[in-house]
């Protein structure tokens, strides 16, 4: 029922929204004489945050047609190579004469990026895929928003997330490098695990995990709190609608995204409030650079997917709920995961000192978890000063965290 009235309010406000456009590009018009008096500057601004407040906000695009490599332009070209119903699995290919031209001529590592599965676009790792580019052969899984799979499609669940990571490793050959950010850490683990007890030639060769609960009873944040105080048959009942016409999986069962948003955005809503009060004020002055930063940040914060019903209500059960990872109780097809039967695998963790969504020490439990890796395989690293999106991206991911894990990922790379 939510998400009809979701839909319904949509659609419905689309005739004022409209008619905010009309107003905007009159207002705004280089042929309207008072184009530049305050009254026409006030109006056109509340009629463009009203337009951008009542928009349809979909998957962004990657946007990644070069990247900056040793001070030069490298092209890359996104391609899809492989694929199912739930995710693409995008490589980012750079321009091989453009690499020779800086002489990089060598194979570089394969470097799985595996993208968050928890309401936003994987497009939010944009600025974590240009970083890892300048160094490695990158790949991005490019999950799909639940609402645009049909129901013939089947069900996705925490372990068929699992067989997702083990599938895209093994399109990238032989001992590829992994990153996990965030939400993926215990489903990398999980797959990295299986594929070491197997001998699988595709096992990675590193993993890198990032800000991740692998063990969400150690600092619980807010959001652990929730899922700890709350039955699970409160989430089943209150988080959970059915896929409203016209979307291609109407009528499957999810957690839509509109509905994290607004929980993300009431933890902090004097700051969205003062953030969009602040653009209007930039509107009105004429500020464009400003204002057009805060659209940036919000065309990316405001897109989000939905979640499957299973993969929501597994995921909350089994990392936030039963902690079956660290337990030692999670079963995969009926087998036991073992971390510590990894032998071979690099593991790096990465936290930030600030993480208000993953606490301190939910990532670094991996490494008790892995009991059986030598020493020089295992670093752990908490970046001062920032906060959960800071471990992934921005200028101290870029300046201190990102060197440290290139230098990992070679000292364990085995091609």
């Amino acid at each position: 029922m939510l998400y009809s009235m979701y839909e319904t309010g949509f659609y419905a406000a689309q005739p004022w929204r409209a008619l905010a456009l009309a107003a905007r590009d009159f207002w705004s018009s280089p042929y309207n004489p008072a184009r530049e008096t305050e009254f026409a500057r006030s109006l056109y601004a509340g009629a463009d945050l009203f337009a951008n407040l009542t928009r349809r906000y979909g998957k962004p695009a990657w946007g990644i047609d070069q990247v900056e490599i040793e001070g030069r332009p490298v092209a890359v070209t996104p391609k899809e190579v492989w694929a199912t119903p739930w995710v693409k699995l995008l490589h980012f290919e750079r321009n091989a004469k453009d690499l020779a031209a800086i002489g990089r001529t060598s194979a570089e590592p394969k470097l799985l990026i595996v993208a968050p599965l928890s309401g936003h676009y994987a497009t939010l790792l944009r600025g974590t895929v240009q970083t890892f580019l300048q160094d490695h052969d990158v790949y991005v899984s490019d999950w799909v928003n639940a609402r645009e799979v049909p129901l013939s499609a089947g069900k996705f669940d925490f372990h068929d997330y699992i067989d997702h990571v083990r599938d895209m490793l093994k399109e990238l050959g032989q001992r590829p490098h992994v990153v996990a950010v965030c939400q993926p850490g215990p489903a990398v683990l999980a797959a990295a695990s299986l594929m070491s007890e197997d001998k699988d030639k595709s096992r990675p060769a590193s993993m890198t995990i990032m800000g991740s609960p692998i063990d969400a009873r150690l600092s619980p944040t807010v959001t652990n709190k929730l899922a700890e105080d709350r039955p699970f048959a409160w989430f089943e009942s209150n988080m959970i609608y059915p896929v409203p016409p016209p979307h291609p999986g109407v009528g499957r069962h999810v957690y839509p995204g509109f509905v994290q948003l607004a929980a993300f955005m009431s933890m902090n809503i004097d700051r969205h409030q003062e953030a969009h009060r602040q653009y209007l004020l930039h509107m009105m002055d004429g500020d464009g650079d400003s204002a057009e930063k805060h659209l940036e940040f919000y065309d990316e914060y405001l897109s989000v997917l939905d979640l499957t019903e299973e993969f929501y209500l597994q995921t909350v059960d089994i990392v936030f709920q039963r902690y079956l990872l660290p337990k030692g109780e999670l079963t995969h097809d009926g087998r036991k995961v073992r971390p510590e039967r990894i032998t071979d695998i690099g593991l790096l963790t990465v936290e930030g000192e600030n993480d208000d969504i993953s606490g301190i020490g939910q990532t670094r439990a991996a490494h008790r978890l892995c009991l059986s890796l030598p020493p020089e395989l295992k670093e752990d690293y908490v970046q001062p000063h920032v906060g959960h999106y800071g471990v992934f991206n921005g200028a101290r991911f870029q300046n201190e965290i990102y060197p440290r894990v290139r230098e990992f990922i070679g000292r364990t790379d085995k091609t």
